[in-house]
C-alpha cells in the first residue's frame, strides 16, 4: 500500500524516533544517502514559500534526485483538470508528490488517487514537516524528547496543531496559549489549551511563536494584531519558562509583532538551526516514504 504523510499521525513513536535518528545522520553527512538516485519528486506550490521550497529542493538534490517545482497556474489544474487525474499522471513520472496548498481536502484527494507517496508541505490544518524539524531541533538542544515541554503562544493554527499531534507521539508535552477567537480547535492530542501565555510557558523547555497575519489573513490583519499583542515572544516571556529554555519560530518573522529582535537574534534562540533542520528532517522523511 502506498504510504503518505498528510498529518504526521501516520507515524508511530518508533518510526518517528527512527526518522529523527536518520535526520541526525543526514545532517552529519548530507551526501551519504542516494535514496532518490535517478528519480524525480514533484513539488506543487499553491502558496508562497521560502524555507519549504529551498529545503525540499536542496534536500532532494542531496539525495541524488531531481526536484520538479510546479505551480498551479502552470498546470491544467488551473484550467479544470481534476486533482485525481493530475495525481494519476504525476504518479507515472515521479517517485513522490509534495503539495503546499490551503484546503486539507485537496491534499487528501490527491493522495487518494496517487500511486506514489504524497506528503504535506503545508495545508490550512497541518504543517507536519515543520513539526519534524521542530522536534529535531529540540532533541539537538536537550538530548531527548520524552518529558520535554514546548509552549506555543499565538494563533492556534496549523503549526500549533502539528506540534500538538506530532509532539504527543514523541512524548513531548505541548501547551498552546491563544486569545479568545484564535484557539486551537479539532484534534489537539491532549495539549494544554489556555488563554494565559504565562501559564503555557511555565516549566517549558521551548517557547514557540508564529506570525500573527498568515497568508490569507490580510483582511483581518488589524484585528489579529490587537488580539494577539499580549502573546508576543519577548525576553520577559522567555524568562517565565524553565531555566535554559530556547525560543523557536517557524518563520518568516515580523519584528515587533509576534517576536522581538532581541529574541530572534539573541543567544537563547535556535530559530536558524530550526530552519536548517527542515532539510535534514525532510530528507529522512523522503527516504522513509520511497524506500
Amino acid at each position: 500500500m502506498t504510504r503518505h504523510l498528510l498529518t504526521g499521525t501516520e507515524l508511530d513513536r518508533d518510526e518517528l524516533l527512527a526518522l529523527l535518528d536518520r535526520a541526525d545522520a543526514l545532517k552529519a553527512a548530507p551526501l551519504s544517502s542516494r535514496a532518490l538516485e535517478g528519480r524525480s519528486v514533484a513539488l506543487i506550490f499553491e502558496k508562497h514559500s521560502t524555507r519549504t521550497r529551498l529545503s525540499f529542493e536542496a534536500g532532494i538534490f542531496e539525495l541524488g534526485g531531481q526536484p520538479i517545482v510546479l505551480r498551479r497556474d502552470e498546470l491544467h489544474l488551473a484550467r479544470g483538470e481534476s486533482v485525481g487525474d493530475t495525481a494519476r499522471v504525476l504518479s507515472r513520472h515521479v517517485a513522490a508528490i509534495g503539495l503546499r496548498t490551503g484546503p486539507d481536502a485537496l491534499l487528501e484527494e490527491l493522495a487518494a488517487a496517487s500511486d506514489v507517496p504524497v506528503f504535506n508541505m503545508l495545508t490550512a490544518g497541518h504543517h507536519p514537516c515543520q513539526a519534524l524539524a521542530d522536534l529535531m531541533t529540540l532533541r539537538e538542544e536537550f538530548g531527548r524528547l520524552e518529558g520535554l515541554k514546548i509552549a506555543y503562544v499565538g494563533d492556534g493554527n496549523n503549526v500549533a496543531r502539528s506540534l500538538a499531534l506530532v509532539g504527543a507521539i514523541a512524548g513531548v508535552e505541548v501547551a498552546v496559549a491563544s486569545p479568545e477567537g484564535y484557539e486551537l480547535t479539532g484534534d489537539c492530542a491532549g495539549a494544554l489549551l489556555t488563554s494565559d501565555p504565562a501559564e503555557a510557558v511555565a516549566g517549558a523547555h521551548a517557547v514557540y511563536a508564529d506570525v500573527w497575519v498568515s497568508m490569507g489573513d490580510e483582511e483581518t490583519a488589524d484585528a489579529r494584531r490587537a488580539a494577539l499583542a499580549p502573546y508576543r515572544l519577548d525576553d520577559a516571556l522567555l524568562d517565565r519558562a524553565a531555566a535554559g529554555a530556547i525560543a523557536l519560530h517557524c518563520l518568516p518573522a515580523h519584528l515587533g509583532e509576534e517576536i522581538t529582535a532581541e529574541v530572534l537574534y539573541g543567544p537563547r534562540q535556535r530559530i536558524w538551526d530550526q530552519a536548517e533542520n527542515r532539510r535534514h528532517a525532510q530528507k529522512a522523511l523522503l527516504q522513509l516514504l520511497v524506500d
